[in-house]
């Protein structure tokens, strides 16, 4: 496909000519009195060349012929287990004994099926899409532009970052995407969302992107920085392409903002450079390796500003250091504030943790630090965040003679939290540091000083940086109860 060096320019004249409709040269566009012809030139068809006038028409149906042969619609066959509760009365025995009713399974499994989208992404028929679209999946068909249809399976998933790759094995020569670059995506740049939305195949919407770095949409503890758009995306779009006019893909669509399920002007795509680095890490081993620092942070608050002599709220404070960890091997201490990692300038905590996550382990980082106001440059050597993990558990069983686990759907609901807060006590020493003051199992622990506790990840990695006798205050809420209160606890 031929590059168009004034892209910008052109889609900002379409822009308005689709804001305008008729207007002449001569009219005037306002906003409360403010913007007059003298500051904003309006411009009519009359305004644009053939050969412009050729580029609007054509450059979203070269951007869909292109990418639509390597789109491909998949349907999901899930058998799910379900409680029997069809017959009211079958467990009651005077029921039985009169109307000689047989005795139903309390349990059986029922098939299901879903619909999604996905993308090729080499000729050798790994497609990538959404782990929403795949998880759990029995079988998995596949069906192409051409009508060809195939059966695929799971070479691996990546819940934290809603993303997974699947496989066909195909005789003939598959078309496949391009990726863009996503860091360089720029809001208000149109874009172009191909999917099968409610099933129907091959549909293309357009729009713009409307922001980035979109984080907590979802599950707070994963890795999100979606990128946001306008154009349409409904149920079954779940993991086709967002493509820029170059014709590259620079999002994975992933996310409907809506509570009824359909279409409200506003959707979400995993951003192409993270959705490279995973998909490449699920082909290579099978699941996600991410990097690690071995560090506790937490978003610049702007009332701490002035005590962190910091002049925004750009960067990621550091709360904590572990022991030995890559970060304190570097010289990164507490209350430093991380604005640049490689390079690349940190807008908060999230972002920061992403980068560290995507960051290939056993690489040297460069870490751009203010520290009381003076600018630092350490370098660290990114750790494996899956190795880490099970030292850490470890650790914090010991130390606190404790297992968690994540608050259940129905316990969020008896007690009315939110998603992702706290997290439950799933076994306790007897003779450990909690037991002994007065936890219990599935008691909760919402947070430990001033930071709040949003899964397993977080309170691992908040205890695994205090300091052998530390005081720490817990808000904890009584799984009896439902009642919080905060115990005060001196760490082993």
């Amino acid at each position: 496909m031929k590059k168009y060096p004034n892209s910008g320019v052109f889609a900002g004249i379409l822009f308005l000519i689709l804001s305008l409709g008729a207007c002449s040269k001569e009219s005037t566009l306002s906003l409360s009195g403010v913007i007059s012809k003298s500051l904003v030139p309006v411009v009519s068809a009359s305004d644009l060349s053939k050969d412009d006038k050729s580029y609007f028409r054509n450059i979203i149906i070269e951007v869909a012929n292109k990418n639509i042969p390597a789109v491909v619609h998949i349907e999901v066959t899930q058998r799910q287990e379900v409680t029997n509760t069809l017959v009211p009365f079958e467990t009651d025995p005077f029921f039985r004994h009169f109307f000689n009713f047989p005795k139903a399974p309390k349990k059986f499994k029922r098939e299901l099926k879903g619909i999604g989208t996905g993308m090729i992404m080499n000729d050798k028929g790994y497609i990538l899409t959404n782990n929403h679209v795949v998880e759990g999946a029995t079988q998995i068909q596949v069906s192409l532009s051409n009508e060809s249809q195939y059966e695929a399976k799971v070479i691996g998933t990546d819940p934290k970052t809603d993303l997974a790759v699947i496989k066909i094995n195909a005789k003939e020569k598959l078309p496949y995407v391009a990726f863009g670059d996503s860091d360089k995506v720029q809001v208000g740049e149109w874009v172009v969302a191909i999917g099968q939305p409610r099933g129907l195949t091959e549909s293309v919407t357009q729009g713009i992107i409307s922001a980035k770095h979109r984080q907590g949409i979802t599950d707070p503890s994963n890795y999100q920085d979606f990128l946001q758009t306008d154009a349409a995306i409904n149920p079954g779009n779940s993991g086709g392409p967002l493509i820029n006019l170059d014709g590259q893909v620079i999002g994975v669509n992933s996310v409907i903002a809506s509570q009824s399920g359909g279409f409200e002007g506003i959707g979400f795509a995993i951003p192409s450079n993270m959705a490279i680095y995973i998909s490449n890490e699920l082909i290579e081993h099978g699941k996600v390796r991410r990097g690690w620092l071995g560090i506790t942070i937490q978003d610049v608050a702007f009332d701490k500003m002035k005590a962190l002599k910091l002049s925004s709220t750009k960067g990621a404070v550091v709360m904590d250091v572990l022991k030995e960890g890559p970060a304190d091997k570097a010289g990164v201490k507490k209350n430093d504030v991380i604005v640049f990692f490689n390079g690349k300038e940190i807008k908060d905590s999230g972002e920061l943790r992403n980068l560290v996550a995507s960051t290939a382990i056993g690489k040297e980082a460069s870490l751009g630090i203010l520290r009381d106001g003076r600018k630092l440059t350490l370098s660290a050597r990114i750790g494996n965040l899956e190795n880490a993990a099970k030292m850490i558990t470890a650790s914090v069983k010991d130390r606190l003679g404790v297992e968690f686990r994540p608050v259940t759907e129905k316990e969020m609901s008896r007690y009315n939290l939110e998603q992702d807060q706290g997290v439950a006590i799933k076994w306790l020493d007897a003779n450990g540091l909690l037991a002994k003051a007065g936890f219990e199992v599935d008691d909760i622990i919402l947070q430990i000083d001033d930071q709040p506790i949003d899964g397993v990840e977080k309170i691992i990695s908040v205890v695994s940086v205090l300091k052998p006798g530390q005081q720490i205050t817990v808000l904890v809420l009584d799984h009896r109860s439902g009642q919080t209160g905060y115990i005060q606890v001196a760490v082993k």
